[in-house]
């Protein structure tokens, strides 16, 4: 009896457990929502890093053992993390817990006086750790090499601890600070704050240490071999009267060694330090003006280490000296124009095969007149806007820090010591990769389109660069061009013409353009491009080795193209995408690959355009020709972030769904057990979530339509009446399978929340022609709307409509259109196109014409040309037809729509007694970036809805306002 009893009561225990209802989302639940991220695998494939974040708190870093595919140890706060190219020793930052960062701020703390990161090194194979505090940053070899370079705040205590694998606790231990009283009595006077910070250097396979102090810059070879640093001016202070000698010095990891490479009393500053992949070359500039000079002259120095080569059977019998260093650029190389010289602001760089050294030069800046006899607020200021300006005077003064660093590229060819100027204010824009060392390099120009680029973005001009003299031969005038670049080889220059919806290239080795694409059964540009501007492509994959061919995708396929003609066009999938209506799109696997091997296999992602699942795919290798393809996975859930170890068959992607947090699973190149690593949101499951289905449905005008709806858990229950929300920008469908995080809104509705809170949301794509922007919205969104009402299961009187920026225009445009809704939200909406037109982007003095004739407004031609367009499309001018209560945000300092426009809708509703509310954050932008302003926008965007399609009680600031007054006060009023 007692048995049954028993049993009884676990019985209905286990009833009622399962019968508890989830909670709705609450605002209390955004900051711990978590995410997955920084991935990283050893070269072995043995292990893997990755980060799993909050919105707001610490973080942690967890380590995996790819092998038992489990995580083995999770680092509070970890971050940053890197292995070793020997996958011996893992090195990463450890975040300052935030409680720290939040007292030091009550305390108004400076910036140097904040706390600061601190570094931890992790021996893999024993589970040792070392750690080092107040890290600015750290560095390790690429390639190879044990040693690990640390720079740390010369300003707070220097910390240094070692603790067991077996330690729980996550402490520094402190050593004793040197007192700033007791170097000023060593010294005699008052003590100075150093210069520069203290460089660690940490041998992590003997526990080998050094400790540079006053260092201000430092590079790391490839190799690891060798460590160069600079110093500045200073003294040390715990060497009584011991000077320190200011330079550039070299360490040595494989001897021990430092070796002064560069000092001098008269240098004031050493920067742009370069060292390359054998750690035998070395570059750094050198400037006798002090930090704070007005203008400061910067000459390039460069000093080769390994020794010189002798002739075999060949004996010198004179000895010669080696100059310590060659100047490479000053104020009179002959290579550069009058008065120019090495610019300070862009780092030097050396190819990766050691001959080439890439810099910037620059005119010397002409010294500022400082008036010192006029009082300020005599001084007159102002600006000169003249029609023959470039750019206009908004623009410059965004780009005014831009421009008076601007470099221009140069090259010094290592093995001849010559130096040449590749761009110049002509052609001031030229790419480089040191991966490769091609004779030419392509430039390009914009500069005689700059005027017309205010309503006519996109013109250009491209040119081949002689590395070795600097020849510049023009390769297309006037042209529309998308990802203009060179081939690994060199062989080419390729782009896609939008004017001609072709794919170019130019030989350089017959002087001649070559089309690409021309008669292809296939289309390279975007088909569903609904702008009055060029449609761009669909992109490259790449070249194969030797430049032999190029792989270009159509919508769904990859084409092989041989640019020398002796080959047909191949496609690489063999139409398998077409014919399925999958996008395929080439996995790159290897971030240092220079070129693509067709005897690999070919990894592959893939959207299916029917119900917009995604997978992985695998082609077997593209040389033995048509690719046979091969699904690895396939499912309703979003792949993502393919990554391979280097050295292994490890692999790791990210999938995750809207019902499923995105999460980090583990396989190998077979794909045929993949193991899920994180486990992030367990607390998704004690909430109401919901679903979300694709839902099709025909415009007004009679095109087929795509959108998504979310649906609130129980909502397909019979008898059951949602209020539903519209949010849309563009097209969304294809983000079917992406996971939503709940978060405060930075500026529209949080999707898993409104769900979670009862709410059904419609997302519906829109599908644009040109000139009647308002109107297309209304014709997709509005039948959009009433399909679903069809449904049953949706309340009629509760619909609500939200959109921000582009999709804020299009909520203020439907409800002058339709009673339909019966509250609306938009954020930073453009309400008069007339006044918008010749207005500025401030965030970056851009004009606004652009906009309406090119590219998202969609008007298609001038004020002046299309005047009842821009009329037509504008809220403002309907306002008195607006009957649904609205709610805007539009911020003081937005960069994108001028303020004024939220001013105009607001003042014009208000006048009209139309029930109307603006809410302005003062400070932020287009979008708010303060975690707090967003708070507190999604508390009162949430409240508004919820009193209009719930019936809750209207809030303060709805029903009274907020003075100014209670604003001081700091009443916030919800």
């Amino acid at each position: 009896m007692l048995r049954i009893a028993t049993l009884f009561v676990c019985f209905f225990l286990t009833r009622s457990l399962a019968q508890t209802p989830k909670r709705p989302l609450h605002a209390s639940d955004y900051d711990r929502w978590e995410n997955v991220r920084s991935e990283n695998l050893s070269r072995d494939g043995h292990w893997i890093t990755y980060q799993v974040d909050p919105q707001d708190g610490n973080g942690r870093l967890e380590l995996a053992d790819a092998s038992r595919k489990t995580v083995v140890r999770r680092f509070p706060r970890g971050y940053m993390a890197q292995f070793t190219p020997d996958s011996k020793f893992l090195v990463m930052r450890l975040k300052v817990p935030v409680a720290d960062t939040r007292k030091a701020k009550l305390k108004k703390k400076k910036a140097d006086e904040m706390p600061k990161d601190s570094l931890l090194v992790l021996t893999l194979a024993t589970g040792e750790t070392r750690k080092l505090a107040n890290v600015k940053s750290f560095m390790i070899g690429k390639d190879s090499g044990s040693w690990l370079a640390v720079l740390q705040d010369a300003n707070v205590p220097r910390l240094l601890a070692e603790t067991k694998p077996t330690s729980k606790k996550d402490t520094l231990l402190p050593t004793p600070p040197v007192s700033t009283t007791t170097v000023a009595a060593r010294k005699g006077g008052v003590a100075k704050k150093p210069k520069g910070d203290d460089l660690v250097l940490l041998n992590m396979a003997d526990g080998t240490r050094r400790t540079v102090s006053f260092v201000s810059n430092v590079v790391l070879s490839d190799n690891g071999q060798t460590i160069f640093y600079s110093r500045e001016s200073a003294r040390d202070t715990l060497k009584a009267g011991e000077a320190i000698i200011p330079g550039v010095f070299l360490f040595n990891t494989a001897t021990g060694q430092t070796m002064l490479v560069d000092s001098s009393s008269k240098t004031k500053l050493y920067k742009g330090l370069a060292v390359d992949k054998s750690g035998k070359q070395l570059a750094w500039m050198t400037s006798t003006d002090s930090a704070g000079a007005d203008v400061r002259i910067f000459t390039l120095r460069y000093r080769n280490m390994a020794p010189p080569a002798v002739p075999k059977g060949k004996r010198s019998k004179v000895t010669t000296i080696e100059p310590p260093y060659r100047t490479l650029v000053d104020t009179v190389t002959s290579a550069l124009p009058s008065r120019w010289t090495a610019n300070e602001y862009r780092e030097p760089k050396f190819s990766d095969d050691g001959t080439r050294l890439y810099f910037a030069t620059s005119p010397i800046a002409i010294r500022p007149s400082k008036d010192t006899l006029t009082p300020d607020d005599e001084k007159v200021k102002m600006d000169v806007w003249s029609w023959t300006d470039s750019r206009l005077q908004p623009m410059q003064q965004k780009r005014l820090k831009e421009e008076k660093e601007r470099g221009f590229l140069t090259v010094a060819d290592l093995t001849t010591g010559r130096v040449t100027l590749l761009a110049n204010q002509e052609i001031p824009t030229v790419a480089f990769d040191p991966k490769v060392t091609t004779r030419y390099l392509m430039g390009m120009s914009d500069l005689p389109y700059q005027v017309q680029s205010s309503w006519d973005p996109g013109h250009t001009d491209l040119y081949l660069i002689d590395t070795q003299t600097g020849e510049k031969k023009r390769i297309a005038h006037d042209v529309m061009v998308s990802q203009p670049r060179l081939s690994p080889g060199g062989t080419y220059a390729y782009w896609f013409d939008e004017r001609d919806s072709l794919w170019r290239a130019w030989s350089v080795a017959d002087n001649k353009r070559i089309d690409l694409t021309r008669s292809l059964p296939s289309k390279f540009f975007d088909e569903e491009h609904d702008t009055p501007s060029l449609p761009g492509a669909y992109g490259a994959a790449g070249w194969t080795t030797g430049d032999r061919y190029v792989w270009l995708y159509d919508r769904y396929d990859i084409w092989q193209i041989d640019p020398t003609g002796r080959e047909k066009p191949l496609n690489l999938t063999n139409g398998w995408g077409r014919t399925n209506k999958v996008r395929l799109r080439r996995a790159d696997l290897d971030p240092d690959e220079k070129d693509i091997n067709p005897k690999d296999e070919l990894w592959l992602t893939g959207i299916w355009e029917s119900d917009k699942h995604t997978g992985v795919l695998k082609a077997t290798p593209p040389a033995s020709g048509p690719a046979a393809i091969s699904l690895m996975a396939s499912s309703m859930h979003r792949y993502a972030n393919i990554a391979k170890a280097k050295n292994a068959p490890t692999m790791t992607f990210y999938r995750g769904n809207f019902k499923e947090s995105t999460n980090l699973f583990v396989t190998d190149t077979t794909f045929a057990s993949p193991i899920q690593l994180t486990k992030t949101n367990p607390q998704q499951d004690s909430v109401s979530w919901g679903s979300v289905e694709l839902v099709k449905w025909v415009g007004t005008n009679g095109t087929p339509l795509e959108g998504l709806l979310f649906k609130p858990e129980g909502f397909d229950a019979p008898g059951k009446k949602f209020p539903m929300l519209t949010y849309f920008y563009e097209r969304n469908a294809e983000t079917l399978t992406d996971y939503r995080a709940p978060s405060p809104s930075r500026s529209t509705i949080n999707i898993p929340y409104c769900v979670s809170n009862g709410y059904a949301v419609f997302v519906p794509d829109i599908v644009y022609t040109t000139g009647q922007p308002g109107p297309n919205a209304y014709d997709c969104i509005v039948p959009g709307v009433l399909k679903l009402l069809e449904r049953g299961n949706i309340d009629r009187a509760r619909l609500g409509i939200q959109g921000q920026s582009w999709g804020g225009y299009q909520t203020a445009y439907i409800i002058t259109r339709t009673n339909l809704f019966r509250a609306a939200e938009a954020g930073a909406a453009v309400a008069n196109m007339t006044s918008a037109y010749g207005g500025i982007r401030w965030e970056t003095g851009v004009v606004r014409q652009f906009q309406y004739e090119k590219t998202q407004s969609r008007i298609g031609g001038t004020l002046w040309d299309k005047p009842m367009n821009y009329l037509e499309n504008s809220p403002l001018f309907f306002a008195n037809r607006v009957e649904t209560p609205l709610m805007l945000m539009h911020n003081d300092a937005d960069g994108a729509v001028p303020w004024q426009q939220g001013i105009e809708f607001f003042t014009g509703l208000r006048r009209l007694g139309k029930p109307v509310w603006m809410v302005v954050y003062n400070g932020e932008g287009h979008n708010l970036t303060a975690r707090h302003n967003a708070k507190d926008l999604s508390i009162r965007m949430y409240q508004f809805f919820d009193h209009y399609l719930k019936d809750a009680p209207m809030p303060a600031w709805m029903k009274d306002g907020r003075t100014a007054v209670e604003k001081d006060r700091g009443e916030m009023k919800y």
